[in-house]
This record gives structure tokens, C-alpha cells and sequence, in this order.
């Protein structure tokens, strides 16, 4: 896949310029590059040069676990409520009145099932809410 055409001819990078930097600085520079917006470490060291916003992405880990498990709660639910949707069919579907109260105590379960996990999905929530209400 190639670059993006330019808009106009000013804004063509047509001028090289070379100079050596030290092993620090480029570190630097990388680690700028990995944080930030710009695609490349000499992106990062053109803005600089003109002296453009550079804009840092930070990113908070000690939120994985807490994204990790609302995920998993999150997937939970739908096949819970996947569930009760064939237990739902096949209650409507049913002869006999004792398969309609079967079909009833599965459905039945399985909103005891939601119950406990929304109970779990806000003690996440409220975890989260004392971290990010600090």
C-alpha cells in the first residue's frame, strides 16, 4: 500500500537533511515515537523542528484486569440471554403444560444466572469508579 498523495506541491518533503545524533537522544526520540501519534521517529523529529504539537498517548495497565474481566462478563450475558431466548421458543413452541413449566424453571435459572453476574459486572464498575473518581 502506498503513501497518501500530497494536497499540494508546498507540502512535499523534497529537502534531506542528515545529521548524526547519539545513542541517547535516538532512544529518546523512539520512545516519543512509541507514545505518540507520529508514524515514525523522523516524523517525531520534523515536528519538533517545526515545532508542532506532538500528542502523547498514555495508556493505563492496572486497567487491563478490570477490562479483561468485563469482557468476560460481557460474554456471559449474551450467551445467557442466547439462552433464554431457545428456553423462550421452546416454551411457546410446547404441547403439554408440564414442558411449558420445565421450560419455565430453565428460564427461570438462567435469570438467577443474570442476576449474579450484573452483581459482579458492578463490583467492576465500582472499582473502576474509585480509581478513575480519585
Amino acid at each position: 500500500m502506498g503513501r497518501n498523495k500530497a494536497i499540494s506541491r508546498e507540502k512535499l518533503l523534497t529537502r534531506l537533511i542528515s545529521f548524526r545524533i547519539t545513542e541517547a537522544l535516538f532512544d529518546k526520540l523512539e520512545k516519543l515515537h512509541d507514545n505518540s501519534n507520529c508514524s515514525s521517529v523522523g516524523e517525531v523529529a520534523r515536528r519538533i523542528l517545526s515545532q508542532e504539537k506532538i500528542t502523547v498517548i498514555n495508556r493505563d495497565d492496572s486497567m487491563n484486569a478490570v477490562m479483561e474481566e468485563l469482557a468476560s462478563i460481557r460474554k456471559e450475558l449474551r450467551s445467557i440471554g442466547i439462552n433464554i431466548n431457545q428456553i423462550t421458543h421452546r416454551f411457546h413452541i410446547s404441547d403439554t403444560d408440564g414442558q411449558r413449566v420445565f421450560n419455565a424453571m430453565r428460564a427461570a435459572e438462567q435469570y438467577k444466572t443474570v442476576g449474579e453476574k450484573v452483581e459482579v459486572l458492578l463490583e467492576a464498575i465500582s472499582k473502576m469508579a474509585v480509581k478513575w473518581l480519585q
